[in-house]
């Protein structure tokens, strides 16, 4: 039945968990694991403008954003690493949107995405607020991640990784070389993979 003019337009969306998130006031009680890594299996980076028979998503973003964090800091704590697993999390509802359009939209949209960050950091048992500290760290190991994933499935040449992301420091010898084979996943493997990580951490002391 359609909605009466007088009334204000839908503001929530309905979740395959059944839970109904209010996008305006987000719960963290209408925050399912789930429902995240479902959604960010689906969310294309760079545009879906990279190589390979499948996108290369932000759920497979945040795994290798956390093991790159472990890579650089071997003894960083569960909840710095969940916070790093979760770093992208808004967007199994917002999208991933490019940083130029990001810029374009302004102080709105981030201050949407910050409400809803802040709703499943308490979720899953984390400060609202990410430390400055470790926000900026986190933000070092994204542009690792960034960079590897522009050389090797983007199309962007080392030179102009270098100009937008910075060379990756701290990640040379044997340990790291992992990360420089990446391989986009069908999404259903990209979402059992972020659970992986997730219930890996959540299951940890």
């Amino acid at each position: 039945m359609p909605r009466a003019k007088s009334e204000p337009p839908r503001a929530w969306q309905r979740m395959l968990s059944g839970r109904r998130l209010d996008l305006l006031n987000p719960s963290p009680l209408d925050i399912e694991i789930e429902d995240i890594a479902h959604g960010l299996a689906r969310v294309a980076r760079w545009n879906g403008q990279t190589k390979g028979d499948h996108a290369f998503s932000v759920a497979q973003h945040c795994v290798l954003v956390e093991e790159i964090a472990v890579q650089l800091d071997p003894g960083l704590d569960n909840s710095a690493r969940l916070a790093a697993l979760l770093h992208d999390a808004p967007e199994y509802v917002i999208g991933d949107m490019i940083s130029p359009f990001k810029a374009a939209l302004g102080l709105d949209y981030k201050a949407f995405e910050k409400r809803l960050m802040a709703a499943i950091h308490l979720r899953f048992g984390l400060a609202p607020q990410t430390p400055a500290k470790l926000e900026a760290f986190l933000k070092r190991c994204d542009h690792v991640a960034a960079f590897l994933e522009a050389t090797q499935l983007a199309g962007f040449s080392v030179d102009e990784s270098e100009k937008f992301f910075g060379r990756p420091r701290g990640l040379d010898g044997e340990n790291a070389a992992r990360f420089f084979r990446l391989k986009p996943l069908a999404p259903n493997d990209a979402s059992a993979l972020y659970l992986k990580s997730f219930r890996k951490l959540a299951a940890s002391p």
